[in-house]
């Protein structure tokens, strides 16, 4: 469907995927919520397109033969929910290309089924769902054993290590991913601050309950950095879009470089230590 004439929009993007994605109003328009949604949606694919870039000019032919076809990548949105990311992108760079899919994995098979109708609905025929826990997505015969981007955007809680779990376990040459609700490792810290008043004054930095949270959540994402680093990926952490629209807002692009940082896991098993959060070494270190 060609656009309508609306300067914001992107030229050939979908209206109906825009209105389905509440970006639009029902009758095409943009009011000042949804011009806001829209500039940010337009600033994440500021990050993302660069990388897709970079994965569609790999030859296809480690020869480098002349002739070859085009170069297929995968792209898996990891905890998708309603695919709402999967779907832009879609729209803005597979759409127009040849080659390419994207994988949705979700765990509530009525989101699943939702994606699917609006995909066949818009005809984007390189799309796919799959309604699946991480652990059954690595092992999963719907996804290939190895995949060039996995993306989780504001995947709660733990999710966006399930997210970290599969891309290490598929190789994934980058991993995009905005954290969000990061409760676990301030459970941890909750659950054993007597013992930590005894261990570290550094407990002070997580006394106060207020601190507590915000203080694990930021250690969540340090110790997602180590561990990408200790599986040889370069990491950049930047902010998705300005604090007054968003305060989960952090975002880690992870590059595979395959020379891991070599005292990165001696750095999350020092702090894991120091900080009385051991009971956490399955998930960082394992």
């Amino acid at each position: 469907m060609t656009a309508a004439p609306i300067p914001e929009i992107k030229p050939g993007q979908s209206i109906e995927l825009l209105k389905e994605l509440h970006i639009l109003t029902r009758d095409g328009k943009l009011n000042q919520d949804t011009r806001r949604k829209l500039k940010q949606v337009y600033h994440l694919y500021h990050f993302i397109e660069p990388l897709l870039d970079e994965v569609t000019a790999a030859p296809a032919d480690p020869a480098g033969a002349d002739d070859a076809p085009a170069r297929d990548f995968t792209l898996v949105d990891h905890g998708a929910g309603k695919s709402y990311l999967g779907f832009i992108l879609y729209d803005l760079f597979f759409k127009s290309r040849e080659v390419g899919r994207i994988v949705g994995i979700e765990t509530r098979a009525e989101l699943v089924e939702k994606s699917r109708a609006l995909a066949q609905r818009l005809e984007f025929a390189r799309m796919a769902f799959h309604a699946l826990t991480v652990e059954e997505s690595i092992d999963s015969p719907l996804l290939p054993g190895t995949v060039d981007v996995v993306t989780a955007l504001h995947a709660c809680d733990t999710a966006t290590d399930d997210a970290i779990r599969f891309g290490l376990a598929k190789e994934a040459r980058f991993m995009v991913l905005v954290p969000c609700c990061q409760a676990e490792v301030a459970s941890v810290l909750r659950r054993h601050k007597n013992e930590s008043f005894a261990k570290t004054p550094l407990s002070e930095l997580w006394r106060h309950p207020i601190h507590t949270r915000e203080f694990g959540s930021q250690l969540t994402n340090a110790l997602r950095c180590l561990q990408l680093e200790a599986h040889g990926y370069q990491v950049t952490v930047t902010e998705l879009v300005g604090w007054e629209h968003s305060m989960k807002n952090e975002l880690i692009i992870a590059r595979r470089t395959g020379a891991p940082r070599r005292n990165a896991r001696e750095r999350l098993e020092q702090i894991l230590d120091e900080l009385n959060l051991t009971d956490l070494g399955g998930r960082f270190l394992a």
